[in-house]
């Protein structure tokens, strides 16, 4: 459904609501006023009520209420009109538009309370005649009719327009309530249920203390219809006061129990201009902050490795680094460049994400990360930023692990991949503009010169003896050292393992390395 068929039909169901709402407020207020002069009258005049009189007042009243009816609903709906107009055009709302729908319960009361007060004065001074207490008393009971009608007037349709708020706040920046307080709804709702019956209490106890003859069952018909009043009047306005702050409220505790439960997205819609909707909108600041925070965190852990992402979160990150005994594996593709020049670049991506995949995976499964791409290879770290005593162990793995998995899985890429153990640095690196985490030393470079060694083995996978001897014997078991090298760059001779047959025949951790070693 489109924006302006559901405005318009919006509109037509507010309107039949409002009109209705009408109707029940003014039949209250009418209510009031006729058994308030009924049970009342004889307090204020001793003569005995004519059924002429009686008539007149009824005549005069049908044709005030006709005729104030009929002004009401037009002048009424000579301002609703722009409101109608906007839901039906389906818009963004501007501020004249917001002022207007927000205003429009206060408007309703305040053009309510004129016409029942123009219509208590009219009333008043007709009556006079009759004696000056019986006028006095149709002008009251007239005015508690008026205020008993103001009030549920506003009450219903600040609560009929909850939908057309919900539209006219959407996107709103107010941060201050631009409509009636809960403090003020709380006063109006006390001034109807309790307020008007108490002042008529007052009444009589002030002509009881004039020298007015009340009998016994005078007062008591006067106290009987204060009460019913106060419980029928006082409940229906207290249920609608009550039911404009509690369902807002509602909303929001659902909507709260929805982001505990992990819902990040859950929102409530703002139709309340009071601290009500402060609230409301509050709550869905602070969720969109938290689905915010949580997708940066996300994006965080994947530029960067989750591991390394909450120990960020977690603590002050600063330049500078410390000594770890780390493990790294370094995975590189083997022939990258024939396999770019023989396929289309989009196709050389897929491939080269789908082998990444898998490598992230394996890193991840067995205890390390991926620090860092490098076009068509990925440095994996073990045992830091978060300590690992098994660091060797999870690395020669994670190399087996690997080997099988890009076999299995991705035939069309070959890989080699080399391991490495020892002490390295391991921080942020970098400026204070912009730095990254990684691992700096010896086992590093180790690593990379082992994978270039790797992709000429048969098993693809080589790793040092150091890693191997610092691993756990279960792991050693699926290894088998050979020559002994001396790798680019490096002064210290390197005696490899590579992968065996489980304890297939071949050189053990424990026998002596290499007299010779050859350069590489």
């Amino acid at each position: 459904m489109t924006e302006t068929a559901s405005g318009a039909r919006l509109e037509r169901e507010i309107q039949r609501r409002l009109i209705r709402a009408t109707i029940v407020a003014n039949a209250v207020g009418a209510l009031v006023t006729f058994f308030a002069v009924g049970f009342l009258a004889p307090i204020a005049t001793p003569h005995t009520l004519s059924w002429g009189l009686t008539f007149l007042n009824f005549v005069g009243a049908a044709l005030y209420a006709a005729m104030a009816l009929t002004l009401g609903i037009r002048v009424g709906n000579r301002r609703a009109l722009h409101i109608r107009k906007w839901l039906r055009s389906g818009r963004t709302p501007n501020e004249h538009d917001r002022e207007m729908v927000l205003s429009q319960p206060s408007y309703n009361a305040r053009l309510s309370a004129v016409l029942w007060g123009l219509a208590a004065l009219l009333a008043g001074i007709l009556n006079i005649p009759v004696s000056p207490g019986f006028g006095a008393l149709v002008f009251g009971t007239i005015l508690c009719g008026g205020l008993t009608t103001t009030a549920l007037a506003y009450l219903f349709t600040e609560r009929i327009n909850r939908p057309v708020f919900a539209r006219v706040l959407e996107g709103a920046s107010n941060q201050q309530p631009v409509g009636p307080s809960v403090a003020a709804r709380l006063t109006t709702t006390w001034a109807l249920a309790s307020g008007i019956p108490l002042l008529g209490v007052l009444l009589i106890s002030i002509a009881a203390l004039a020298g007015v003859d009340l009998s016994t069952g005078q007062i008591a018909q006067a106290a009987l219809f204060l009460a019913l009043l106060s419980v029928v009047v006082g409940a229906l306005g207290t249920t609608v006061s009550a039911h404009s702050v509690s369902d807002p409220l509602g909303g929001v505790r659902a909507a709260l129990r929805s982001v505990e439960r992990g819902d990040l997205g859950a929102r409530v819609d703002v139709d309340d201009a009071s601290e009500v909707g402060l609230v409301q909108a509050g709550f869905n600041r602070m969720a969109a902050g938290l689905e915010e925070r949580e997708r940066v965190r996300d994006l965080f852990g994947r530029q960067v490795g989750r591991e390394v992402a909450e120990a960020a979160l977690d603590g002050d990150v600063q330049l500078g680094g410390e000594v770890r005994d780390v493990a790294v594996l370094f995975v590189d593709v083997v022939g990258s460049t024939t396999l770019a020049a023989r396929r289309p670049p989009e196709e050389v991506v897929a491939l080269l994400n789908r082998f990444f995949a898998i490598v992230v995976e394996v890193a991840e499964r067995n205890g390390g990360w991926v620090n860092k791409f490098e076009g068509d290879a990925a440095l994996c770290v073990f045992g830091a930023p978060v300590p690992t005593d098994d660091a060797p162990t999870c690395a020669l793995a994670a190399a087996r692990e690997l080997r099988r998995r890009l076999s299995e899985e991705l035939a069309e890429i070959d890989a080699g991949v080399g391991v490495s153990a020892g002490p390295a640095v391991a921080g942020n690196v970098g400026a204070e503009q912009r730095y990254e985490y990684t691992v700096i030393g010896d086992p590093v470079n180790e690593a990379a010169r082992l994978c270039e060694l790797a992709k000429d083995e048969p098993g693809r996978a080589v790793a040092s003896q150091r890693a191997l001897e610092a691993a756990s014997r279960a792991e050693r078991a699926h290894w088998s050292l050979g020559e002994t090298v001396t790798l680019r760059g490096r002064d210290e001779p390197t005696r490899l393992a590579t992968l065996g047959d489980g304890d297939a025949a071949g050189r053990t951790v424990d026998q002596p390395a290499d007299a010779n070693a050859r350069p590489v």
